[in-house]
């Protein structure tokens, strides 16, 4: 996405065709398209689809230990977007499909064994694996009824040489941030990150119990600082520098064959004055962050009846974001704490859809669990839907027990259960337990930070993610 909206945006500085024409032979040309039938429909707009893969084979060594590269790469997409470039061009829409997506993977030839498969399920990402760029744009137009019209993939090189290119990204963080995974380490405040630690940045899934939910409103925060820095920085004006970048831009990634300099040129003239307010962010609609899959693991499932309007906007070439009826109130940088309450909620750091929650009932009051587990589901909570009686004595108070890894996500639940008492216990995981206690009142409505009131599909613009 950062590459198909940086060079339409630098094209659209008015240097000519001249200056651009040549550029896109550096792409690597790849066929996602072949032999491909029972496309959907082609609706409104242009559709791009846009991998990121984990190659780290042009990375030095000193990278590789610098930004915590290092291992064998699974060869399978580390991140999907859908970018849907609007009929006008006035507006992008990038939705984000987490890797770990539930996915039924069309019948296929796997590239690396050469067998036969028939339509299996599969987690999202091992469509690349399998069967490339092609079958990885079969499965997700399976997925959402959208026509892709242009794929680009982008690897870990050219996502750090991209950043590098353009002079680094601002970016605002309202906690400290660390990862011991990728080596992420960022304070509270505003960061210019070059593009190592850019990558550190939109590949950590280790900060809270938030993981890839986390991770993609990160990478959206992301993208919109990068395209302000294309749209304020001076790039557009500067023939040499314009030329560096998008020498940068278009030098490393894999593209098909119809993304050219003359469609590059036709888009980048229509899309004059392309702002991050022109972008609009959303990640598909969850059902279950937790969905067993016999021999797969853990899935993420969308939820199909939410997902199938988004798509159907998509489609139809709708705003995804509500309208704007004030000015656009930035996110600000903040201590992490969390914020005063709201009308609609109690605004916390993590979600309550990426907190998984066991429900035992310590009480002797028959039916409690199951409707504590209701309450919590309905107040976004991915619940096991399994209530539990707790052993033992007759729990006077409620308690939260967590592992000290999601001390985060047991604030939040800690937030819709007043007065529970907030208990460590190492090793449990993900999954934190609530055992209610006969001081249970009820859940009070919580909403992370980033699920402020933005249309059906809690889409926000770009403007919207940068530093205040």
């Amino acid at each position: 996405m950062a590459t198909a909206l940086s060079v339409a945006v630098l094209a659209a500085g008015g240097i000519g065709h001249a200056v651009v024409t040549g550029l896109d032979t550096g792409i690597t040309r790849v066929d996602p398209f072949k032999d491909m039938k029972n496309r959907p429909q082609a609706g409104h707009g242009m559709n791009v689809l846009v991998v990121g893969t984990d190659g780290r084979d042009r990375i030095t060594a000193e990278e590789k230990e610098k930004y915590r590269l290092g291992g064998e790469p699974c060869h399978c997409t580390d991140t999907v977007m859908l970018v849907h470039i609007s009929g006008d061009r006035d507006r992008a829409s990038v939705v984000s499909l987490p890797r770990d997506s539930y996915a039924e993977m069309p019948e296929h030839t796997d590239l690396t064994t050469g067998e036969r498969h028939e339509a299996h399920p599969v987690k999202l990402n091992a469509a690349y694996a399998e069967g490339g760029p092609a079958l990885t744009v079969r499965t997700v137009e399976s997925m959402t009824g959208v026509k892709i019209d242009h794929y680009l993939e982008v690897d870990f090189t050219s996502f750090m040489r991209t950043v590098d290119a353009v002079g680094g990204v601002e970016i605002c963080t309202a906690r400290p941030m660390k990862d011991p995974y990728t080596g992420l380490d960022l304070a509270a405040g505003t960061h210019e990150l070059d593009g190592g630690r850019a990558l550190q940045y939109v590949r950590s899934r280790h900060i809270d119990g938030a993981a890839d939910i986390g991770r993609m409103q990160r990478q959206q925060r992301f993208l919109a600082a990068l395209v302000d820095r294309l749209t304020s920085g001076g790039v557009l004006f500067n023939p040499v520098r314009f030329r560096q970048v998008a020498t940068t831009l278009l030098g490393s990634v894999r593209a098909d064959e119809g993304f050219g300099t003359d469609q590059m040129l036709s888009l980048a003239k229509a899309m004059r004055g392309f702002t991050p307010a022109s972008s609009e962010f959303v990640s598909v609609p969850v059902g279950n962050m937790s969905f067993p899959v016999k021999g797969i693991g853990s899935t993420v499932k969308w939820d199909a009846a939410k997902a199938q309007k988004l798509f159907q906007a998509l489609r139809e070439d709708r705003p995804l974001a509500a309208p704007r009826t004030s000015p656009a109130a930035p996110v600000p940088p903040g201590t992490g704490s969390a914020a005063p309450a709201a009308p609609d909620g109690a605004v916390v750091d993590v979600p309550p859809r990426s907190v998984r929650v066991q429900v035992y009932n310590g009480t002797r009051t028959d039916g409690l669990g199951r409707k504590v587990d209701e309450a919590l589901r309905a107040a976004g909570f991915d619940t096991t839907r399994t209530p539990m009686t707790a052993s033992g004595p007759v729990r006077k108070r409620t308690v939260v027990e967590y592992d000290p890894r999601w001390d985060r996500s047991a604030k939040t639940l800690a937030a819709a259960l007043p007065g529970a008492e907030l208990r460590e216990a190492a090793g449990r995981g993900g999954t934190l337990r609530v055992t209610v206690g006969g001081d249970y009142k009820g859940v009070t409505p919580v909403r992370g930070e980033e699920e402020r009131k933005a249309g059906p599909f809690e889409a926000v613009r770009g403007d919207e993610v940068m530093c205040g």
